[in-house]
């Protein structure tokens, strides 16, 4: 998964932006339109979207209405459109925050470092009787440690993550193997099925890793 997705479409201006992010240690790609940003995000996902308001097509609030219908990753909405309706809307659609061009370059990567020590820095995520550590990429159940394979860490966290939220199998299956994976997409069917043998009560009849039909999966609150 991409650590900041940078959706500008001002060549210059984007590329040092990337310049600046990636000397501080994230992995960062780049869009320079809406419909680019949201096929990079469905595919690779991103645990940070910096993003533009006014872009060629489609333009940064109907890109964001898109993201927040998978994902509740954070934005970061930058642009020129200071006004304070366009603020309360970048806002209201489910912007983290919102800084306005010009910005200064320190007050920036300090804005993006807050983000992801908010969202990213704790040790453990704990929903219920479920305990994932990040650092020792490990999980519990009501304290009792459960072993897991990488990948099917990988997909408890991200489902973990987005709680509530239903994840399209493309994107949980892009952003846990990769688009480029040469598995196969049933693979996410056998994931989701050994995980559930291992962290639901009844696994015939899950109420963590719940199937939403037509769409995909989600971890239930």
């Amino acid at each position: 998964m991409t650590d900041i997705l940078i959706v500008e479409d001002n060549k210059e201006l984007s590329g040092l932006l990337c310049d600046f992010l990636r000397n501080e240690g994230y992995a960062v790609s780049a869009a320079e339109t809406g419909e680019k940003a949201l096929l990079l995000y469905e595919r690779y996902g991103a645990r940070l979207v910096v993003l533009d308001i006014m872009l060629p097509g489609i333009d940064g609030f109907s890109a964001l209405k898109k993201i927040r219908e998978k994902s509740n990753a954070p934005v970061l909405i930058v642009s020129a459109k200071g006004e304070k309706e366009d603020k309360l809307n970048g806002l209201n659609l489910g912007a983290d925050d919102y800084i306005e061009k010009p910005y200064d370059i320190d007050i920036m990567l300090a804005k993006i470092a807050g983000i992801f020590k908010r969202r990213y820095s704790l040790d453990t995520l704990t929903e219920g009787d479920i305990t994932v550590d990040r650092i020792n990429r490990s999980v519990y159940k009501n304290g009792v440690f459960i072993e897991t394979t990488s990948k099917e860490f990988e997909l408890l966290l991200l489902l973990m993550e987005n709680k509530n939220r239903p994840l399209a199998k493309e994107y949980i299956f892009n952003t846990v193997w990769g688009s480029d994976s040469f598995s196969e997409p049933q693979t996410l069917t056998v994931h989701i099925k050994r995980l559930r043998e291992k962290i639901e009560a009844d696994p015939k009849n899950p109420e963590k890793i719940v199937t939403v039909w037509g769409t995909g999966y989600k971890f239930a609150e």
